[in-house]
Formats: C-alpha cells, structure tokens, sequence
C-alpha cells in the first residue's frame, strides 16, 4: 500500500526551525494552507527507503528551495510504500505515480499552471516523476533527477522510466551510475559529476558499512542542495566521456549548446537559450570532496620547442599560499603538444605560481636525458576558439630531477 501525504512546506516555519508543514488532502486543504497558485510550485519525490525512516536530506533541501525563491514547496512522503524490498518498491511506482497526478490536478484545479510545476526526484523518486510527467503528456514545467535509480531501470523502455519527453525541460545529475544510479542518459541534460561514479569525499572500503553503500549515490541530492544555497556557477561541458574532458579534449559547448554552457541550478532549461533542446546529452564536471564542491576547470598546455625521441610525462601544479591541485599529461614521442584539465578550488587570478616537473619512468631514467624546453600555455573553461590562451612568455626548461617553479600573475575579470 503506497498512501503517500502531500505535505506544504511554508516559509514561515522552515525560518523558524520548525521542520513541520501543513497537510494537504482536499482541494480545500490547498486554499485555505496558504498555498499561493502564482507562484512557481516545488514537489519533491524521495526514493527506495530501505531503513523506513523519513529521508534526513528533505528538510534542507525545502529550506534551500524556499530561501533562494519565493515557491511553494510540497514534499511527498510515500515512506510506507517506499519501505520493503527494492522490487516492492519498484511495483508502487506506478500507484505514486497515480496519487501524484491526482494531486496534481488539484493543484491545476485552484489555478496552477502545467508550466509552473516542478518535480524533484530522488533515485527511484526520479522515474516516478517521469510517470508523472507522462500522464501530463510531457507538458509540466521541469523534473530534476537526483542520480536516478538504475536497478530495475537501465534496460526499461522510456515508457517505464524517466525520459525527456516527460516535461518540457529534464535534467539529471548522476553521481553513482557503476551501483545504484542509471548509467543512461535519461534528460534533455544529463550531468556526470566526476565522471557520474566514485564521488570525492566518499569511503572507498566497505568497512565503513552503510556510508560506502550510500554514499555516492546520494551525493546528488547533498550536492543540489548546495547549488541551490551557494553562489559559484556549476557550468558543465558536453564530452564523449569523462576520461577526454579530463585530456582537455572538450573546451567550450558551441556543440550542441551554441552560445552557452548547461548551469545547475534553476535557471530556465539550465541557462541553454535555444529554441529546441537537444535530448540525452552527456555534460561533465568536476567537484571537490565537500560542500560547497565548488572547483575550477582550468585548460593547462606544454608546446615543446622541438620533438622528442620518447614520451615525455609532465606533471603541473598551480600553487597559492595554503591550497595546490596538480594535473599531469604524457606528450607522444614525436609530437610537440600535451595539454589536460586541471581542477583546482581558487581562482585563475588567485593562483600564485606554477610548478612544472618531468617524470621519468624508473626504468628509463636516464642521467643524460636531455632537458625539456617549451613554453606553458593556460586558459579557464569554457576556451572560446577566438579567444588566445595566456602563455608564460619564458621559455621553460625542465630538467631531469628538479621541478621548475615560475610566478603566474593572471588578472581577475
């Protein structure tokens, strides 16, 4: 038995710490909660709750909604049908889905319009949104996937799951997809944070028992949260995977966003100004280990002054007084470029020098091995094609035991 409650969320409690909010049952219930049918309208959807306890995300994520715009904020709790076996669970999708369309035309009903409806799904949350949305014929204002479930999911048809014709904009962040998260794309905008998997921060070792199990997955919601309440832009760049955005392979987003780049947060269909949304389009981006996970995406090249008979591995790090983030990338024998991404937590015109080192294969470690020389070359992301990297105007030679270090004065915007 699903029986979910529809629960508003008002702005005068969550100011208060008074984490309680009024029931929503009848069409009257609506009118008379203070429920305000102009302004835009949150629902939040949890997913599989395999200990039966209310989510401990849910009160900080309605605070943040409701501190950074003036919505209505309902939360659905279904923590009754949510509780048993994962496959229980995944057969009361259909039944949610059912009750929340329901409610919904109540909603409608008092004056709200489709467009103005958001819905927030967390995991197996998420694909009940997308059957909401379906039953809608895809004419609800926007659903945000929180890593969206993949068990039970990956193989099922757009019928069955999130897909994005289910609202005139889907997103969806991904942040465990090799466990419990959907490795598909299933939005107009799919986010793969740190590559969609093995979040920064989280346990490795399965000694720290439910944490190691749950930690990554549930990443999405901790980190939306802080999109909602921070002020550093979550920008993300298209890429073929994670692995060339990290070679610096993918720099700007003409293809396919043209003038912009997809931004978290709630910005109209993600900051895209087009038209027509492209569908099921893998975005990357990388973040640090903790809130805010704020980080920079910084371009960093070598252009050797001549070619060179063997691989050459350069590692870079960018320096301040109390911060450093490295990078390092192999120049092909023969070729004069290597480049890569660096992610680093202070701004460009923040970092106070540069440090270059080569690093030898201990095999080949020769004492003889002539030094490397070239120029360094970096640019934040997004690189526009017309726009000239900043390039050291030394020349750099690196020689084979010590690192180079080189001021690197970049001004702020």
């Amino acid at each position: 038995m699903v029986q979910p409650l529809f629960i508003f969320a008002e702005s005068k409690n969550i100011m208060k710490n008074q984490h309680c909010g009024e029931l929503l049952s009848q069409q009257e219930d609506i009118q008379e909660a203070g429920f305000n049918a102009s302004l835009g309208t949150k629902i939040i959807i949890h997913g599989f709750r395999a200990l039966g306890t209310k989510p401990s995300w849910i009160d900080a994520l309605i605070q943040a909604f409701l501190e950074v715009a003036r919505v209505n904020v309902i939360a659905v709790d279904w923590v009754q049908g949510a509780t048993a076996a994962y496959p229980t669970a995944v057969e009361n999708v259909m039944k949610l889905g059912l009750e929340i369309s329901s409610f919904i035309r109540k909603l409608l009903a008092v004056g709200v319009p489709e467009s103005s409806i958001h819905l927030i799904g967390v995991s197996l949350g998420a694909h009940v949104g997308g059957l909401v949305g379906q039953f809608y014929e895809g004419h609800l204002g926007r659903i945000t996937a929180l890593d969206p479930a993949g068990p039970k999911y990956t193989r099922a048809s757009p019928e069955e799951r999130l897909d994005p014709g289910d609202a005139l904009f889907v997103e969806a962040i991904h942040t465990d997809s090799d466990n419990f998260g959907i490795r598909i794309p299933v939005g107009h905008i799919d986010y793969y944070l740190n590559g969609g998997k093995d979040q920064p921060g989280c346990p490795r070792l399965i000694l720290y028992g439910y944490q190691y199990l749950i930690c990554d997955h549930m990443r999405a919601v901790h980190f939306y949260i802080s999109v909602l309440k921070d002020s550093c832009p979550m920008m993300a760049f298209p890429c073929s995977s994670y692995k060339n955005f990290l070679a610096g392979h993918c720099l700007d987003c003409f293809d396919p966003f043209l003038l912009s780049c997809p931004t978290l947060g709630l910005l109209d269909n993600g900051g895209l100004n087009m038209k027509t949304l492209p569908r099921e389009v893998k975005v990357y981006l990388a973040t640090a280990a903790s809130a805010p996970y704020c980080v920079h995406h910084t371009l960093v090249e070598f252009h050797l002054q001549q070619r060179r008979a063997s691989d050459t591995n350069i590692e870079i790090t960018f320096l301040t007084s109390n911060s450093s983030a490295s990078t390092s990338f192999i120049i092909p024998k023969q070729q004069m470029l290597g480049k890569g991404l660096l992610i680093h937590s202070a701004p460009l015109c923040q970092i106070e020098s540069v440090m270059l080192q080569h690093h030898h294969k201990f095999w080949k470690r020769k004492k003889d091995e002539p030094p490397i020389i070239g120029h360094f070359c970096t640019a934040p992301l997004p690189v526009d094609k017309n726009e000239k990297m900043m390039c050291l105007p030394q020349v750099m030679t690196i020689t084979n035991h010590n690192p180079l270090l080189q001021n690197l004065n970049i001004q702020c915007d």
